[in-house]
């Protein structure tokens, strides 16, 4: 107390000194469990020789380095308090405190004592605080949300924030009491699970801190607006997971129509594959998703004598293809789906397969329809049909253009290559048949004239006769000539 008295007496006697403080007084805000770094600068720096003294609500020394360099811890936070020598010679007098309480809050003067200057600093140390009671509620089930100050600021803009988005209130202008900002009660629920933090603003300081909040119940799905998208003929799950740890009771599944009443579930529902799942996963399988079983389905258990239940929407897709009268009409793929209404945006895409096996992919068209003018080997195959919402993708749904659609093209090639080769035989056979005809004919012809044979004698020579009188008449041109 004494060495407070003394280095403040002397400051009143100083004057014209050159070491000048960045400011004489601040408040500050800490995070409980964090370390505060209390500012206290001097320039030029002081030497190595200055005396510095750290003292709380100058009720007593917090730390203490004399001239020779010795330090000494004082009253509070003695084993978790340091200044840096590293940084003593740059002028730089901060004082740190590693895990900071609640305790710790109050007011810090630094006093740096270098020959005939001296610098006093004070510095408001406020720790602000987010404790949940109780730590992990039950879904359902009251809780409340505190942030604590100390000491508290009045006139301070106070908000809540929720994984960094804001929650509460409404309006960042607005100024909230402590009664008001500083206690929120809720009922606990998945979707709150998260980092809660509270941020509070006093002029240009601001101060934050932050804690996590674990609601026990149905932690998959999070929300009652949950959908699955399955493809119809797929196997899928629907979850329903508790948190870890907890053994439900009375767990149940109920499919429910548009007022909320329950129906029968469909026959393609697995309840004994909840057997083999641990106590807290009550997920139940469907072998075989049927075009009917799209809809609302809920999942329930008691918990500590509560009832916590959670719906669901399966949501089924399939690729509806219209039947063409002709093979030269075009195919029309449709992706429909139960519920599209979270939809934005549709993607058809073509797989195909190399002879390894390895799958390549090409995006061709935006849009629920896909028309394909004529079947043939470059667009038969595999399609897939994908969703989008508006944070990413929701689902896909393959088609198959079948083998017999593929072949409607080479048939119509095949046709026409069997009517050329058949209009090219029947050619063939007509030529064939004229020859064998002529032929024919030549021989009742021979055969009339061998029953002749004097007939055949005077023909042949009537026929050397001819012959004789052509070459004469040749003869006799050339000589006229």
């Amino acid at each position: 107390m004494w060495q407070i008295l003394l280095l403040l007496g002397t400051s009143l006697l100083v004057t014209g000194g050159r070491c000048q403080c960045l400011s004489e007084y601040t408040e500050m805000f800490a995070e409980a469990g964090s370390q505060a770094v209390l500012p206290c600068l001097c320039h030029p720096p002081s030497t190595s020789a200055a005396i510095v003294l750290w003292s709380k609500d100058l009720k007593g020394t917090v730390w203490r380095k004399g001239k020779s360099g010795l330090e000494h811890w004082g009253i509070g936070a003695s084993q978790r308090v340091r200044c840096p020598h590293s940084e003593v010679g740059a002028g730089d007098y901060s004082l740190y405190i590693k895990e900071v309480r609640e305790e710790d809050s109050g007011k810090y003067t630094c006093t740096v004592q270098d020959g005939e200057k001296i610098l006093s600093k004070m510095i408001l140390l406020r720790v602000i605080k987010v404790s949940i009671s109780p730590p992990a509620p039950v879904e359902g089930n009251k809780m409340t949300i505190t942030c604590s100050v100390t000491p508290w600021p009045w006139e301070a803009t106070v908000s809540w924030m929720l994984n960094e988005k804001r929650v509460y209130p409404d309006s960042a202008d607005d100024v909230l009491s402590k009664n008001q900002a500083g206690v929120l009660e809720r009922k606990a629920s998945a979707s709150m699970m998260g980092n809660w933090s509270c941020v509070m603003h006093k002029g240009r300081k601001q101060g934050k801190a932050t804690t996590a909040l674990k609601v026990r119940g149905i932690v998959n799905p999070s929300s009652a607006s949950a959908k699955v998208y399955a493809e119809v003929g797929s196997a899928v799950t629907l979850p329903c997971v508790f948190s870890t740890g907890l053994t439900p009771s009375d767990t149940a599944w109920e499919r429910l129509d548009t007022s909320g009443s329950a129906l029968p579930l469909p026959p393609s529902f697995n309840l004994s594959s909840l057997l083999s799942l641990p106590p807290w996963d009550r997920s139940v399988g469907v072998g075989q998703v049927g075009q009917g079983d799209g809809g609302r389905y809920r999942c329930s258990g008691t918990v500590e004598g509560r009832r916590v239940t959670r719906d669901m929407q399966l949501v089924t897709a399939q690729v509806l293809s219209n039947s063409p009268s002709t093979q030269k009409a075009p195919v029309s793929l449709t992706c429909h789906l139960s519920d599209a209404s979270e939809v934005t945006e549709y993607e058809w895409v073509r797989v195909t397969y190399d002879l390894n096996g390895t799958q390549s992919e090409s995006s061709v068209q935006k849009g629920r329809v896909l028309g394909i003018n004529r079947v043939t080997d470059r667009n038969s195959g595999e399609w897939a049909c994908r969703f989008h919402g508006k944070e990413g993708a929701l689902g896909s749904v393959t088609y198959h253009v079948h083998l017999m659609s593929g072949l409607m093209g080479d048939n119509e090639t095949g046709s026409s290559s069997n009517v050329a080769v058949a209009a090219g035989l029947g050619f063939f056979l007509l030529v064939l048949l004229l020859v064998l005809v002529q032929i024919y004919r030549n021989y009742r012809r021979r055969k009339l004239i061998l029953q002749y044979p004097a007939l055949e004698t005077i023909v042949h020579t009537i026929a050397n006769e001819r012959e004789d009188r052509e070459r004469n008449r040749v003869k006799e041109d050339e000589i006229s000539k």
